[in-house]
């Protein structure tokens, strides 16, 4: 009797230990001035990556918020390049030959420049498409994005940059 409650403990013990762990992203915010503005975790999921933001000290109002092709966040953070774009597919929501795997909905800053969201986007997923030999970032922007012009929805200058990290 004991024998094979042992063999069935010794079954579990090697099918967790090749179980995988949930894949997770994180990205440090910062502003031009080099000041923290909160950071993003990402997360890895069966239908895309979640994204947390927990953002502080951004103008209130609505910013677009972006994945970008490079994780270098040099201000005024166009060292970023564009969406992040692995199918070659035009920009916005709106568009009838969109989106970019880095489109993601805008961000709604309230008075208090604090902001807490999370955002699931379904073409965006943490491999080596995204951690590529120059990585990616998330990029917050001055204005936000109207989900149709080409290529970054006329979405205005870059406020926020974090490198997506491991």
């Amino acid at each position: 009797m004991k024998r094979p409650a042992l063999l069935i403990a010794a079954a579990l013990v090697a099918a967790a230990g090749t179980a995988s762990a949930t894949e997770l992203a994180s990205a440090a915010m910062m502003n031009a001035n080099g000041e923290s503005v909160g950071s993003v975790t990402l997360r890895a999921t069966p239908h895309g990556t979640l994204l947390h933001a927990k953002l502080e000290n951004l103008p209130a109002g609505a910013h677009a918020f972006h994945v970008h092709t490079v994780g270098i966040c040099e201000p005024p953070f166009t060292s970023s390049g564009g969406h992040f774009n692995p199918y070659g597919a035009k920009h916005g929501f709106d568009s009838a030959e969109g989106m970019h795997a880095g489109d993601m909905p805008n961000i709604h800053v309230p008075d208090s420049g604090v902001l807490e969201i999370e955002v699931l986007n379904a073409l965006l997923k943490l491999d080596a498409t995204l951690f590529d030999a120059d990585g990616a970032a998330i990029v917050i922007h001055d204005g936000p994005d109207d989900y149709v012009s080409d290529p970054a929805g006329a979405a205005g200058s870059r406020i926020a940059c974090g490198v997506i990290t491991r």
